[in-house]
């Protein structure tokens, strides 16, 4: 018996630039890269994402609430999360297809009480939020985006920092010729969360009898009540996000990367609404979600762990199908966790099995499992819907790649996906390689964004 050729039993993933090189497809590319850069430099909270995410679907259609006599419906909460529906053709007792992903990201949180003034300085306190690498937030322009809600009921949107020729925040560094004690510290050590002060302002406010203190802070406390019409008091119910300034930038010399802030996981959620508004109505109902707080567990009544979602399915049953069982509609749903997966630094390969590794140009990256060592806290998707997602793919000709995070013992982490599962629905992770992940800074690939807008579409309408 003739021995099997080798190249047809082994697998490779391909490089989707190999995939996508007509012009048609570049194009296209180019295009979407646009217009993520645009969303990606302009929405750096997630309300800012949501609402982002609301005005798209308002303008193809879709109605607040859910009626029976409307076919695509979205409902969001405290700003903060929002769900998408568009109707199927067949019964939900048969299931449907979900995209979630989740629109927060790390960054500094200005405290509740955070104005300082010291030694001619006023700064303004934080709190970090998710898991950062404190080093890499000193030293560079940072913007102030999020709310503030006055004792009326009025919710102010503020942005600071981001216009031309506005002033900028930031964190100071300690200057390496009295670094030498912290240098011997390890890294965790080093930096302390209490020291990610920005500096607000430097001159003092006019007073009239010549002599005072806070004179620095009175003055940045003036200008934000000359332009929002706040006091200090008002900071007590204010959502203030210090998050890196300027806008989100093509990189290298060829521009096939895309750089910028929040990437994790503001790509999966850009991915996942340009598919569920460009896709047409299918035989299965599409759902698409955008939670918060992620990066801090998913708890609160916006994260994951909440029972948002469980609220809008039912909400979808009353309005479209009243005599569905929701234990039956959910069990059978398929869905999709939209995050991004650590693609393989090549300075850092060691870190990685290389064999079981992401790469950045090669597609959506499935992760069968996630959480930590020995896959404790995980979800772990089923060989079945392995499989099926499979063939969604690779019947549209969509490029794939399959990894797990790190090495065991050195590597790991968790998702939304574990929340999907507590509830019976298959669901699996996918989501393009990120270079940098949960800096201020992270980088991907045009050629994934492509690709898993693709891929999002195929799993929608499967």
């Amino acid at each position: 018996m003739a021995e099997p050729e080798k190249n047809k039993l082994e697998y490779s993933p391909k490089n989707c630039w190999e995939v996508y090189n007509e012009p048609e497809h570049i194009q296209s590319m180019d295009q979407l890269a646009e217009r993520y850069l645009d969303f990606l430099g302009k929405n750096k909270t997630e309300r800012e994402v949501v609402a982002y995410a609301l005005e798209r679907a308002k303008q193809a259609g879709f109605v607040e609430g859910f009626q029976s006599g409307a076919d695509k419906c979205f409902q969001v909460l405290r700003g903060k999360t929002a769900f998408l529906a568009r109707r199927g053709r067949c019964s939900l007792e048969q299931g449907f297809r979900l995209l979630a992903a989740h629109g927060d990201a790390p960054r500094l949180d200005l405290k509740q009480r955070p104005l300082t003034d010291d030694l001619a300085l006023c700064q303004a306190k934080t709190h970090y939020y998710g898991g950062i690498r404190k080093y890499q937030w000193l030293a560079r322009p940072l913007a102030i985006h999020g709310v503030v809600a006055l004792k009326s009921g009025r919710v102010i949107p503020v942005v600071l920092g981001e216009a031309p020729g506005e002033p900028v925040f930031s964190v100071i560094d300690l200057l390496p010729h009295l670094a030498a004690k912290q240098n011997e510290k390890k890294l965790s050590d080093a930096f302390e969360g209490e020291k990610l002060t920005l500096v607000m302002g430097h001159r003092p406010e006019q007073n009239t009898e010549g002599k005072g203190r806070n004179l620095a802070k009175a003055r940045v406390l003036s200008i934000l009540n000359q332009k929002y019409g706040i006091d200090e008091e008002d900071l007590y119910s204010a959502e203030l996000e210090a998050v890196p300034a300027g806008p989100a930038v093509p990189v290298g010399l060829d521009g096939s990367l895309l750089g910028g802030y929040g990437q994790d996981d503001r790509i999966c959620v850009f991915c996942g609404l340009e598919a569920m508004l460009e896709s047409p109505a299918a035989e299965f109902t599409q759902c698409l979600i955008i939670w918060d707080k992620e990066e801090t567990g998913s708890e609160g009544a916006t994260g994951a762990g909440s029972r948002f979602l469980e609220y809008c399915l039912n909400d979808m049953i009353r309005a479209w199908e009243p005599q569905v069982l929701f234990s039956r509609m959910i069990t059978s749903a398929k869905a999709l966790s939209g995050d991004v997966h650590a693609a393989m630094d090549p300075d850092y390969q060691d870190l990685h099995d290389k064999q079981n590794a992401a790469l950045v140009g090669y597609g959506p990256c499935f992760c069968k499992f996630t959480g930590h060592r020995g896959k404790y806290a995980a979800n772990d998707a089923d060989a079945e819907y392995v499989a099926w997602v499979r063939q969604v793919l690779d019947k549209a000709g969509i490029p794939w790649q399959m990894a797990e995070l790190g090495k065991v013992d050195l590597g790991g982490g968790g998702t939304v996906a574990k929340f999907l599962a507590s509830q019976g629905m298959e669901v699996i992770d996918c989501g393009p390689a990120v270079l940098s992940m949960h800096s201020p800074f992270e980088i991907s690939s045009k050629v994934d964004l492509y690709a898993t807008t693709l891929a999002y579409k195929a799993f929608l309408i499967s």
